[in-house]
């Protein structure tokens, strides 16, 4: 198959804080030593784009020598954690913003989704912004027209189509831009995680279309998700970004299951030594999250869960709330729910424990994480945390998790079977 994406040595640096250097002189520095082929004197002091780590420098490489291949009519999944590049890369490829360096050879148009509402214009409407797309992507009004009808019938707004899209909500927005962006016919499709803005079923649709055009017309895609399981479902190939770079790259079950393990979360949460460094802010400080089976000696099906969490806060005389969300190792939310703490605006400053439990039988056996969610009279305001702990549901009945079953959970359903007649 020939090449449709070829991308050698793309590195991005950016100056935190500021646009431009600085200063004059040192902006003419930088255009001087580009030009004479020196490159950029500022890169030499830049560090690796990891945004958990203060650092020292004011330069980081948002990418760092990133190299790769996308056969025509190929599906590569980009798979990383917020703030590892993904976005910068698409936007690179997309012609939206240049590299520092390297170069990317591309072999047919792109069409390109990245945030909502980007290649619209707010003040025409729906209508004059499929012709104008289509007019960027080179194609003649004649085709255009050819394909309007099957865009306004895929995106669901023909009743707004003759309306301004600054008057559109995010999910028409999304779904107008999509339905243009599969339906021009562009050789290749960059799609950002902005598909999480539309509702399930218009999701479903544009999985369902990207599968279509990759398969049926072969065509290539590039597709964004932090949705696990739309990766699996969709891409053939995957790479794994980790600050800047690739990490990982090979079939997209595998560069999945290379996401999942070397994510930095632990089974067992315990901070020690000042409360002041514990994960948190001015408001909350998390000191211990632990879980445990609810019967027996490990966490299996049968066993359920009980999880505690302990927590310093700081802030007296309000009604403290805590809210737990369950994910799998998809990124399919299983719960999310919460548990108020006081309820008389009697919050004290001091150490509270939370305990709760996932009854037996309820969860399929598979990786799960936690995120923890703090409130303030009912309103998420004190503190987000992203996971911090992860435990493995196993599958007793087969000895292991090597063949898992489908489906996100696992009840017992108490079947009662009786004979009822004889032939």
């Amino acid at each position: 198959m020939s090449i449709a994406i070829k991308v050698e040595n793309i590195s991005k640096l950016y100056r935190l804080g500021q646009v431009g250097t600085g200063t004059l002189q040192q902006d003419l520095k930088r255009w001087w030593w580009k030009t004479t082929g020196k490159g950029d004197p500022f890169a030499r002091i830049g560090e690796t784009n990891d945004r958990a780590s203060k650092g020292t420098s004011e330069y980081v490489w948002a990418l760092k020598d990133v190299n790769f291949e996308v056969e025509k009519g190929e599906v590569l999944g980009i798979i990383g954690k917020n703030g590892a590049g993904k976005s910068t890369l698409l936007k690179i490829l997309s012609k939206t913003t240049s590299p520092t360096s390297g170069s990317i050879k591309v072999n047919g148009r792109i069409a390109s989704l990245l945030e909502v509402g980007t290649g619209f214009h707010p003040e025409l409407t729906g209508r004059e912004n499929v012709y104008l797309n289509g007019a960027i992507l080179g194609m003649t009004k004649k085709e255009i027209r050819s394909k309007f009808d099957e865009i306004v019938d895929f995106s669901g707004v023909e009743r707004y189509i003759d309306t301004p899209v600054k008057r559109y909500s995010s999910g028409m927005y999304v779904r107008l831009a999509f339905a243009v962006a599969a339906h021009l016919e562009p050789e290749i499709l960059v799609i950002d995680e902005v598909l999480a803005v539309g509702d399930a079923e218009f999701q479903k649709k544009c999985l369902g279309k990207m599968k279509d055009v990759s398969v049926n017309e072969g065509r290539t895609v590039l597709f964004v998700s932090h949705n696990m399981a739309a990766m699996k479902q969709l891409c053939t190939k995957g790479i794994v970004m980790q600050h800047g770079m690739i990490s990982y790259s090979g079939a997209v079950l595998d560069s999945v299951e290379h996401y999942q393990k070397s994510t930095e979360i632990s089974s067992f949460f315990e901070h020690e030594g000042d409360i002041e460094k514990a994960p948190g802010n001015q408001n909350i400080r998390i000191l211990k999250f632990t879980t445990k089976p609810v019967v027996g000696e490990y966490l299996t099906i049968s066993s359920g869960v009980e999880f505690k969490l302990e927590f310093y806060n700081y802030k007296p005389n309000v009604n403290l709330d805590a809210t737990f969300e369950l994910k799998n190792s998809d990124e399919i939310v299983i719960f999310h729910v919460g548990e108020l703490i006081t309820t008389h605006k009697d919050s004290r400053q001091g150490i509270y424990e939370v305990k709760g439990q996932i009854p037996p039988n309820l969860l399929n056996a598979g990786i799960y994480k936690f995120k923890l969610i703090f409130g303030e009279d009912q309103r998420y305001s004190l503190y987000i945390k992203d996971e911090i702990i992860q435990f493995e549901i196993l599958n007793e009945s087969m000895g292991g998790n090597s063949g898992l079953l489908p489906g996100i959970i696992r009840p017992e359903l108490n079947f009662f079977n009786k004979f009822i007649t004889k032939e």
